[in-house]
């Protein structure tokens, strides 16, 4: 069963930085495509970035691009997000996902990812 766990989150400054991790167990992830969501209570849970873990292609909204960086350590099975130049509207749930097969585009719609972690939270104050 795969599992992935989130870590890395908490209170912030706006302008500063968080290194988001996830790390996934119970599988063999050279296929899979890893992404990153957000959700904050009450909106539909939002596309972050996505990496392919074989090739190491990135994906990022646009709210994002050039602030936020994702990553890939094979060895550790591990994925990260890194976060510089964090603004309040960066507040929500983090979620890593995991997507079993990869495909030509990768997805933006949650639900056509297979595995989720439980989150962790990041609070950007001004």
């Amino acid at each position: 069963q795969v599992q992935l766990v989130e870590s890395g989150g908490g209170p912030v400054q706006a302008g500063g930085s968080l290194r988001l991790s996830c790390v996934a167990s119970g599988g063999s992830f050279s296929s899979y495509i890893m992404g990153w969501f957000r959700q904050d209570p009450g909106k539909e849970r939002e596309f972050v970035a996505a990496i392919r873990w074989t090739v190491g292609s990135t994906y990022y909204a646009d709210s994002v691009k050039g602030r936020f960086t994702i990553s890939r350590d094979n060895a550790k099975n591990t994925v990260y997000l890194q976060m510089n130049g964090l603004k309040p509207g960066d507040t929500a749930v983090y979620l890593c996902a995991a997507k079993g097969r990869s495909t030509v585009i990768v997805p933006r719609t949650p639900t056509l990812y297979d595995y989720w972690g439980q989150g962790t939270q990041v609070t950007v104050s001004s």
